[in-house]
């Protein structure tokens, strides 16, 4: 069995944000980014692992870069809190990597954390494998809406996850909907 694991992102894993800004993999998202913004994104996860702002991860499954996940700093309805997204490659897909791959960033966050209590996620209500994800780590559903997202409207979903419960956070009580 092949081992899965998190590196924390490195100059050299640029080529993974291509392969990964395609019109499959981004259809969730409203669509693929210029070149040039995929450049932006690479710099910025580089810078953020400096700030500490956040922790951008290459998934590994053995030796074999097969996706992305990290974590970054938000404010979730007015309370410090962290935001979480994820990418898994379609030759990776359907192996519950995405769901493994969180396992180990909630792992990871719970021994960095500052003290923020939530850790949220936003997947395109329309991507039932990443609401998957999301209910199968223990995330609650709070609510959906519809929010600008790559200059276009994205109907998501909002999951929380209470990082004081160590069980799966199915009882965990947030801040109320909008």
């Amino acid at each position: 069995m092949t081992t899965l694991s998190l590196r924390l992102w490195q100059d050299d894993d640029l080529p993974l944000l291509h392969r990964a800004n395609t019109p499959a993999m981004t259809s969730h998202l409203n669509g693929p980014e210029s070149p040039q913004q995929i450049d932006d994104r690479h710099t910025r996860y580089l810078r953020y692992l400096k700030t500490g702002e956040a922790r951008m991860f290459v998934v590994l499954l053995g030796t074999d870069p097969v996706g992305s996940i990290g974590y970054w700093k938000v404010s979730w309805h007015g309370e410090p809190a962290w935001e979480t997204g994820w990418f898994v490659l379609p030759e990776a897909q359907g192996q519950g990597i995405a769901a493994q791959g969180l396992a180990l960033l909630i792992e990871d966050l719970r021994a960095h954390d500052d003290g923020r209590r939530f850790l949220v996620a936003f997947p395109g209500a329309d991507n039932p494998a990443s609401n998957a994800v999301c209910r199968r780590a223990g995330f609650r559903l709070v609510g959906s809406t519809t929010e600008v997202f790559r200059e276009q409207q994205l109907a998501i979903n909002e999951w929380v996850l209470d990082l004081a419960h160590e069980d799966t956070g199915q009882d965990a009580k947030g801040p109320s909907l909008r």
